[in-house]
Parts: C-alpha cells; sequence; structure tokens
C-alpha cells in the first residue's frame, strides 16, 4: 500500500544539503538540513567548496532525517537525488575527490578542462560524485550536464563529435556513463549505509540539474504557466516539448522528465542571497526586535516592509548585480534614489521590488522571443514564504501567483523522479497530480500592476542604459 512506503529525496543545494523524506502522497514525513562551509576563495575567480563538504554535509542531513523518521526503514523504497548544477569534480581512479569541488561561481566551470592534476582520473557533476559515494557505480543523470560538456541536447548522451570532445578538452574515458533522469543509476553500498543510515541496498534515481528537479516538484508541466525558483540564483522556466536551439533571450536546459526540456530565462546572480546580505547587515539589532514581537527576522522585515512602504519604495530603486554576470564584469549593485524618507523598510522592499522586475523583464524576453503567454506563475523557494513577494510578483506579472504546500521543491521533485522509476505512478502527471498541492494562490491588484509597468518601463528597465558607462571607468579604476 502506498501508505507504507516512504521516498528519500536529497536537495544539495549552494547553501545546504537537504534531505527530506516523503510518503507517496507528497506529505513531508521527516526531514534535515545540513549548512554548507564558507567557499574557499583563495583568489579572485577561484570558488571551491572545502574539504568534502557535500558529501559530509550529506551525511549529517541524513543523520537528522532518519533520526526523527517515524516509519521502519524497510519501507524506505529508494533514494532521489538532486544536486547543485555546474559544478565540476575532479576524481581518482577509487572515485575519491582528487581536488576540491570548483563551484558554480568559479570562472574554470566556464572555460574547457585543464588536465593539471595528474591524480584525476574522472571529471563528473556534483551528482555524478554524490552517485559514486552512494552507489559504487560511474553513472550519472545525463541532465545534469549543460554548459563546457561534450555533451549532445538531442540524444542525451556525450556528443560524438570530435570537435566538441577537443573544445572541452575532456577526453571520453575520463567521462561517467549517462542515464536519462528517472533511472536507477544503482543501489546504496555496504558502506554508504553505515555512513548516511540509508538502508542497504536501496536503488538511488537519478534526476537532473537542481533548477529543473525544483519545477518537477513545483509541478510545471504545462506550457501555459511558468514558474520563478527564489534561490541563491533566482531563475525563470517554462515548459518545452522542444529543443530550440540558439535562442537569443533564453538558453534550453533539460528537464526532469525524461525527453522534455525547459526554457530557463536570463536571471538573478546572488538573488535571494541579497535579501540574506541585507537581513545580517543588521544583525542582533534586527533580531532582537524580532524576538520582541516572536517573528523570524525575515518575517520581521517582511511585515515592517507591507505595513511602512508604497508601491516603489518613494522612489528608491535597487539594481541586483551583486554578482558582476560573466559577460559584464563591471557591473555592480545599486541603489539609487535616497532622501530622508528611507528607512530599512524601504531599502528591503525596494530589494524585493528589483527582484520581481528584474524577473519580469528576463521572462518578457522569452515569451516574446517564443510568442507565448502564461496564465499564472509558481514561486518557489525560501522567498516565496513571505507574503509581501508573493504579492509583488502577482502586481509585477499582472497574473496570479501560485504558492505550493512544498515550496521548496527540489527534493520533491527528486521524490517524483523515483515515484515513477519505481513504477508507484504510471506517468510524471499521475505522480504531480498526487504528490504536489497548491497552498494559495494571489491575485494581482489591477492599479499597481498599471503603476509597476510604468515604473519598470520608463525607469528601471533603462536604468542601466545610463549607469554602465560611469560603473565601466569605475572598474579600470
Amino acid at each position: 500500500m502506498k501508505q507504507e512506503k516512504y521516498i528519500v529525496g536529497i536537495d544539495g543545494g549552494s547553501q545546504s544539503t537537504k534531505v527530506v523524506i516523503y510518503d507517496l502522497f507528497g506529505n513531508v514525513v521527516s526531514e534535515g538540513k545540513q549548512n554548507l562551509k564558507s567557499l574557499h576563495t583563495p583568489q579572485a575567480g577561484i570558488v571551491e567548496h572545502p574539504d568534502d563538504d557535500l558529501w559530509y554535509s550529506l551525511i549529517k542531513a541524513c543523520e537528522q532525517a532518519l533520526a526523527d523518521f517515524p516509519g521502519e526503514k524497510n519501507n524506505i523504497i529508494g533514494v532521489g537525488l538532486c544536486t547543485i548544477r555546474f559544478c565540476r569534480c575532479l576524481l581518482n581512479k577509487k572515485g575519491e575527490l582528487a581536488a576540491p569541488v570548483i563551484s558554480w561561481m568559479d570562472e574554470r566551470v566556464s572555460k574547457p578542462y585543464e588536465h593539471t592534476n595528474k591524480e584525476t582520473a574522472y571529471v563528473t557533476a556534483s551528482s555524478g560524485y554524490i552517485t559514486h559515494r552512494l552507489t559504487g557505480e560511474f553513472k550519472d543523470t545525463s541532465a545534469n550536464y549543460q554548459g563546457m560538456w561534450p555533451i549532445d541536447t538531442d540524444t542525451w548522451n556525450w556528443s560524438e563529435d570530435p570537435s566538441i570532445l577537443e573544445h572541452v578538452n575532456i577526453p571520453r574515458e575520463m567521462l561517467f556513463e549517462l542515464q536519462p533522469p528517472g533511472s536507477i543509476l544503482g543501489y546504496i553500498t555496504d558502506q554508504a549505509s553505515k555512513m548516511t543510515g540509508i538502508p542497504f541496498d536501496i536503488p538511488v534515481v537519478g534526476t537532473a540539474n537542481d533548477k529543473a528537479v525544483e519545477a518537477l516538484g513545483a509541478g510545471l508541466l504545462e506550457e501555459d504557466r511558468a514558474l520563478i525558483s527564489l534561490g541563491t540564483y533566482i531563475a525563470g522556466m517554462v515548459p518545452s516539448e522542444r529543443n530550440i536551439k540558439n535562442p537569443e533571450n533564453f538558453w534550453t536546459n533539460f528537464a526532469s522528465v525524461p525527453g522534455k526540456y525547459l526554457l530557463e530565462s536570463n536571471g538573478i546572480r546572488r538573488g535571494m542571497w541579497t535579501v540574506s546580505w541585507f537581513r545580517e547587515l543588521f544583525g542582533d539589532v534586527l533580531i532582537k526586535q524580532a524576538e520582541a514581537k516572536q517573528m523570524s527576522p525575515e518575517e520581521f522585515l517582511n511585515r515592517e516592509a507591507e505595513q511602512k512602504v508604497p508601491p516603489g519604495s518613494d522612489g528608491l530603486i535597487t539594481i541586483l548585480d551583486w554578482l558582476a554576470p560573466a559577460d559584464k564584469p563591471f557591473r555592480k549593485g545599486m541603489m539609487i534614489g535616497f532622501d530622508e524618507r528611507h528607512r530599512r523598510a524601504h531599502i528591503y522592499h525596494s530589494i524585493l521590488e528589483g527582484i520581481a522586475m528584474t524577473m519580469k523583464n528576463h521572462l518578457d524576453s522569452l515569451f516574446g522571443e517564443r510568442n507565448m503567454e502564461v496564465k499564472e506563475i509558481i514561486i518557489s523557494g525560501g522567498g516565496s514564504n513571505g507574503d509581501i513577494m508573493m504579492q509583488l510578483m502577482a502586481d509585477v506579472f499582472g497574473v496570479p501567483a501560485i504558492r505550493n504546500e512544498i515550496n521548496g521543491s527540489a527534493s520533491l521533485g527528486a521524490a517524483i523522479n523515483t515515484a515513477v522509476a519505481l513504477k508507484e505512478y504510471g506517468t510524471y502527471s499521475e505522480a504531480v497530480e498526487n504528490m504536489v498541492r497548491v497552498k494559495d494562490s494571489f491575485l494581482p491588484d489591477k492599479d499597481k500592476h498599471v503603476f509597476y509597468h510604468k515604473l519598470n518601463s520608463e525607469v528601471y528597465s533603462q536604468a542601466t542604459n545610463y549607469t554602465d558607462g560611469l560603473l565601466k571607468k569605475m572598474y579600470s579604476l
């Protein structure tokens, strides 16, 4: 019976590793979380995960989830694995790390591989590395390989074109065997079972890149809906049946459903990280104020902004280039329009408005190129917990903004991949229908939508045309 079966959903993110145990109806049974260590940045352009942090954070998160698990471990039927995309892992012949894991923020991941470490026998993604630690297999999902990898996006396998292999400079023998998402990649080894507590010999199912798995966990299957993922990197996505090549205003990504694709807009690097950065600036002062109201710091800031700040933040706008785009390294984050009215709540509200308007512009570019419209947007990630962000998204986009019961949905997407792989559900549509539930919907305020359209089109979207010249001069100095 489905009530007696459970799936472990692993979500290895940029800031933490989360392990959530679900039943087959998408209910959270227990969970664990372990924050990652601070990234190692010894010099400009080098960003690494220290020690063996991705693996050991998974061990800790598993310990927490299984310690609180109220069921019988022998009723856990599978593990769905999702990890950060665009990382590069160099492994020795045994499958152990030959060097620290290279972060997606590291300049090297966008360049051809350089074989400078003689110990390196394999070059793989973070999903391949963790799959090997769990199963002992040298296999990985094909749907976590885009960018500087020799992947054929039509066949979902390694390219046979010698020029592509030469360009990325990774010999074929150094690459893992690929399987489509929703495939069993191997089984929990005795050693992995002892280290994580996950039962021995249960199947480990491959998923996709973390944004695609999050989209599946959010229930994004129809082409008239879009997802905005509010994470360290904020992305906008819409499903596609076709592999669209050489687009101008988006890129085509593998979906977590085999054979399907996601069209992904440009995003915001260090998106919700900017919100965390702002919150941490106020440190103990903010914490004490929130505690006095019996709130979390995030809830306190949201309430403060809702009560004190009008649309447009009294003329304050925030440009969110806290991490410059690779093709425009001169870009910096900016706040423009300060006067004596502005307080902490205005700055916070302006950051949230900047996120909403930036993503509106990115997705409008995608929609315009594809001649498409969406009826509603799903908002996922920790940032969707605040009603103020949800309402801002609805008001800026002018369509309903949906929030699901499970809004950190990558682990749920991993569980859905696993449920279909193990034939607990016959199709992805059936699995989503049974495992994903809407919590609430925010309808746009027509007057505010008109205001934000004017603010965005006449001011916000034009700002960098005026500031780029100054920032280029500053960058040269």
